[in-house]
């Protein structure tokens, strides 16, 4: 890298948008994970809150396709980010980076957003739990405050299948043995022949947790990891009394219950409005102002179908107003939006909207 590349005269700020980014290293964690770093093409410094996500744009057999995954890199280490990515048996995605994306290579991401982050809620005591690969956005916050020196005390615990399967396993030692205010806690569901193990063993259990950390009523809990772990969490935290003001969780690579209870009930609520209306023919019209385009649709139709009905692609990942990657601006007109954490206050302040979860009020003009 020369020095024109990081010239502070030279360089922008990332900021949640479309960027190219390409492909500069490649990193075998364990048997089944990898870490893909991303540098900008143009003079890029990647600040972001550590927790947050990006979507990527991928072409994968012809076909357009966005998927999510947290930063799991430090925006203490500006000029590149990364994310942690394991291969999952028939996914799609995690199958083709692996097999793939290769150093070199370029593509496209969308991001940062996500309200799920350490910066938003800071607290001088903190506890991180974390199972499998959802280590990702606990790991750069972790990353952050031991770049940083931060005056925080962290009880870091990761739980895995088995010893093989602990990602970042020699950097979080690393990080243990030297700073005396994290403290590392991993625990391993079984060990297979011929591993040795001298870690815990088992699940993640109140008992366990009072022992590793006797005062995590008091800390601000970061949680990421499957569903099934995420709501084992909740349940050892809420049986416990803890104030779950305090507790936060990665949601868009695993939809919460109670999000995915609200989104089917939003459908079948917006089914039975779209069979109402169509027997009085009421229909409302949406222009897309850069395409020249416009199509009536129901009421109760959202505006990402809208734009399909036009032959428009609006870049979607999560369709349930996480991922925040269909953003796009009302002009003229209003709609409501029953999202899911994925856009900021400042950006429905300047008019944009999800369209996988936004429905026009009346006739809007929507610049896309």
């Amino acid at each position: 890298m020369n020095q024109d590349f990081i010239s502070p005269i030279n360089t922008q700020t990332w900021s949640n948008g479309r960027h190219p980014v390409r492909c500069v290293r490649v990193i075998q964690e364990t048997w089944d994970v990898r870490t893909f770093c991303f540098t900008a093409e143009s003079p890029l410094l990647f600040f972001f809150k550590p927790g947050q996500f990006v979507t990527l744009e991928l072409e994968i057999e012809g076909q357009t396709v966005m998927r999510s995954y947290t930063i799991a890199s430090s925006p203490s280490v500006p000029y590149s980010f990364s994310i942690t990515v394991k291969r999952v048996p028939g996914g799609e995605v995690s199958n083709w980076l692996h097999d793939n994306l290769n150093e070199g290579d370029a593509l496209a991401v969308h991001g940062p957003v996500g309200n799920f982050n350490c910066i938003d809620f800071p607290n001088d005591k903190v506890l991180l739990l974390s199972g499998g690969v959802g280590i990702t956005p606990v790991m750069s916050m972790a990353r952050w405050w031991f770049d940083t020196n931060a005056d925080v005390d962290i009880h870091f615990v990761h739980s895995a299948r088995t010893p093989k399967d602990l990602v970042f396993y020699r950097e979080l030692q690393h990080m243990d043995s030297r700073l005396n205010n994290i403290h590392l806690s991993l625990i391993c569901e079984r060990t297979d022949i011929g591993e040795t193990w001298s870690g815990f063993k088992g699940y993640l259990s109140g008992s366990m947790l009072a022992l590793i950390a006797p005062d995590f009523m008091e800390r601000e809990v970061f949680c990421c990891g499957p569903a099934p772990y995420m709501r084992a969490v909740r349940t050892l935290l809420q049986n416990s009394g803890f104030p779950m003001d305090h507790y936060h969780e990665e949601s868009f690579g695993a939809t919460p219950v109670d999000v995915a209870e609200d989104v089917e009930e939003q459908v079948r609520d917006a089914v039975e409005l779209a069979e109402e209306l169509e027997r009085t023919e009421e229909r409302l019209t949406v222009s897309f102002q850069d395409s020249d385009l416009q199509v009536e649709i129901m009421p109760g139709e959202t505006l990402h179908s809208a734009a399909a009905q036009v032959g428009l692609h609006i870049p979607k990942a999560c369709g349930m107003g996480i991922c925040g990657t269909c953003k796009v601006q009302v002009v003229k007109g209003e709609v409501t939006m029953e999202h899911n954490g994925g856009i900021t206050d400042e950006d429905i302040e300047e008019g944009y909207v999800l369209s996988c979860c936004s429905v026009p009020k009346g006739n809007v003009e929507v610049a896309f």
